[in-house]
């Protein structure tokens, strides 16, 4: 007698659909100061009638809510690689796997899906071959690679000299956050940018004081330690106090690269809080017309003005910004991925 595998059977007969999915999340993985957004994803994944959820860590211990991985500390340096034991071979059985941090184990049945959340590691000074290798590999042996948006997306399909049906869009889940009515500060988020902060926070400092207000900074250990020496007037709060500072900002400078999803700007529009980005090209795709974008960093005090002081101005940001927010929900990814996950079960079948 043939054994028959039930997830292959499930899709060959073309009820994906109709039942409820087995997806397998890691929950390793996500850089993002708001939380894990991997955690976010899964939450509302759960929420759903369509997804049984396995969470698991590939490079972290286990707890009482993760699936134990056999032999997990032996496999998760070769998971970075892209080698080792496939892990479905270690989990419950499953129809998918999704994982969004630097292990990108192989699969035996199921299909793999891969969030490159983080473009650094492909770009400029920064990029790291071992990064690239590791993805080529795992789009070699079959993996659907997920950029947030159609940039990112064009960016990963040049890097890794691969065809776009390979690369599919979908933005990661941003946690709600509460929202703030009387904030006062202004809070500065900063994503891989330096030494034009360096340069721009003197003239913050200026512009807030005679308000009575503050610049709270919220960036890597790293960047604080820098921006110490500066002997600024300046709070500085490491990005595990993020929810914590935007529960007082009154209005949000978002300076970035471009490299990541701008996470922190969306959870400030959602929290009705005026904000500020650098118009690079992802920014331009997911904040125009909700966040003041700006070109150069000389536009920055003429914009922060009319954000900080002009109620009307204030009042049509906020209402743009909630708007544009309610795209980026958890329960609006949730829906976007178990859509990913039918497409790939589908395709793998």
């Amino acid at each position: 007698m043939a054994i028959v595998d039930d997830a292959s059977a499930r899709t060959r007969a073309g009820v994906m659909s109709d039942v409820a999915l087995r997806v397998a999340l890691d929950l390793d993985g996500s850089l993002e100061s708001l939380g894990n957004s991997m955690t976010d994803l899964a939450e509302a994944l759960e929420a759903t009638a369509d997804c049984s959820l396995v969470r698991f860590h590939s490079l972290s211990r286990s707890d009482e809510h993760s699936a134990r991985l056999s032999l997990r500390p032996l496999w998760s340096p070769l998971w970075r690689r892209g080698r080792g034991a496939a892990i479905d071979a270690l989990l419950p059985d499953v129809d998918v796997v999704h994982v969004a941090g630097l292990a990108t184990p192989p699969t035996r049945r199921v299909p793999l899906i891969i969030s490159v959340d983080d473009l650094r590691p492909l770009r400029g000074e920064t990029r790291r071959y071992l990064r690239i290798s590791q993805l080529r590999r795992a789009v070699e042996g079959g993996a659907t690679l997920v950029a947030s948006t159609h940039r990112a997306r064009h960016e990963v399909q040049e890097v890794l000299e691969i065809d776009a049906s390979r690369v599919a869009v979908v933005p990661p889940a941003v946690p709600r956050v509460p929202p703030v009515d009387a904030g006062a500060d202004l809070v500065v988020n900063v994503t891989g940018l330096v030494d034009p902060l360096v340069e721009l926070l003197p003239s913050l400092v200026r512009f807030v004081q005679p308000r009575g207000a503050r610049v709270v900074v919220v960036a890597s250990e790293k960047l604080n330690q820098r921006l110490k020496l500066l002997r600024l007037d300046v709070g500085l709060r490491s990005r595990r106090e993020a929810r914590e500072v935007l529960a007082n900002a009154r209005v949000v400078l978002h300076m970035s690269d471009g490299a990541r999803f701008p996470s922190f700007a969306i959870a400030a529009l959602s929290a009705g809080v005026p904000t500020l980005a650098r118009a690079t090209s992802i920014n331009r795709e997911l904040l125009s017309g909700a966040a003041a974008l700006f070109s150069s960093d000389d536009d920055v005090l003429a914009t922060l003005d009319e954000l900080w002081d002009n109620p009307a101005r204030r009042a049509v940001t906020i209402a743009a910004g909630r708007d544009r927010a309610s795209d980026f929900a958890p329960a609006v990814a949730a829906q976007s991925y178990l859509a990913l996950y039918r497409d790939v079960c589908r395709q793998r079948a």
